[in-house]
């Protein structure tokens, strides 16, 4: 029966956002069981082309990027795929209707990070918004469960968090990625002069913006609310340990938060939304 292949796809999905994230997972966990599935769908396939990207050295990232792309062509086309991951993907693309141009974009900006590109403030827009916002976006769809009313109020709002949570990943793992990656995300910024200042002004943007994104989860449903407002948490918590590091250090070290912290700020989040606070 086609319906445990759909389940042992989910499953698989599942398996890989608990293997490579643990703040994603505990996220996923806050929300309605309802929609658990779909979004790990979702993290299962952006993981699969980071995956290609970052770590798949020594072997034809090119092509097998190239790969990826048709074969998550023909899944969207075929509705059917023998790769678990694009399987519960495209399960998750047809049944919540999410826009194939946002899967376009995300798959741009995959590819943009198989080149060497100098980040001007043009591509760094256009970089984050395939990378980070319309994952977002994608998830978006799920959480509204197809409301196109919704989904355009809340649009704005998912989009700026992608970008704050993707300006925090790149400020975290500055280090792997110039020195193994050969990446400078930041545009104009040389590495070799980043200081104290030019860390606080990208800081300051991100602030901005996690201030504006707070605005948009108080509106989500209650069925995703608590689950992004956590991931949100987890990531302004690490956004301040990375403000009370010094550049020096950030361009050295990957900023990291414990598992502890993790839990004790799941156990804090549920307290306040329990409160009705969020």
């Amino acid at each position: 029966m086609k319906k445990l292949f759909d389940e042992l796809s989910y499953k698989v999905s599942k398996a890989t956002t608990q293997q490579y994230s643990t703040s994603f997972s505990l996220g996923i966990l806050a929300l309605s069981p309802k929609i658990r599935n779909p979004i790990y769908a979702i993290y299962g396939y952006v993981r699969l082309a980071d995956e290609i990207v970052d770590s798949f050295h020594g072997y034809d990232k090119q092509k097998l990027l190239s790969r990826f792309r048709e074969e998550t062509s023909e899944a969207l086309e075929e509705k059917i795929s023998l790769n678990p991951i694009l399987q519960s993907f495209q399960e998750t693309v047809h049944q919540y209707q999410i826009d194939h141009n946002l899967i376009t974009q995300f798959l741009k900006s995959m590819e943009m990070d198989l080149h060497k590109v100098d980040y001007n403030s043009e591509l760094y827009k256009e970089y984050i918004l395939g990378s980070a916002e319309v994952v977002g976006l994608m998830c978006l769809h799920v959480f509204v469960d197809g409301n196109k009313a919704e989904f355009e109020k809340l649009k704005p709002y998912a989009m700026v968090l992608g970008s704050a949570f993707q300006k925090v990943n790149f400020l975290r793992d500055m280090k792997d990625d110039y020195y193994t990656l050969g990446r400078t995300y930041f545009p104009d910024v040389d590495i070799r002069d980043f200081d104290q200042k030019v860390k606080c002004e990208i800081e300051q943007d991100i602030h901005n913006e996690f201030q504006i994104a707070l605005e948009g989860i108080k509106m989500l449903p209650r069925t995703s609310r608590f689950g992004v407002y956590l991931a949100y948490r987890y990531y302004v918590s690490l956004f301040n340990k990375i403000r009370k590091t010094s550049a020096c250090k950030i361009i050295n070290q990957r900023i990291r938060i414990s598992n502890r912290r993790k839990i004790s700020l799941m156990m804090g989040c549920y307290v306040e939304y329990k409160m009705s606070i969020i």
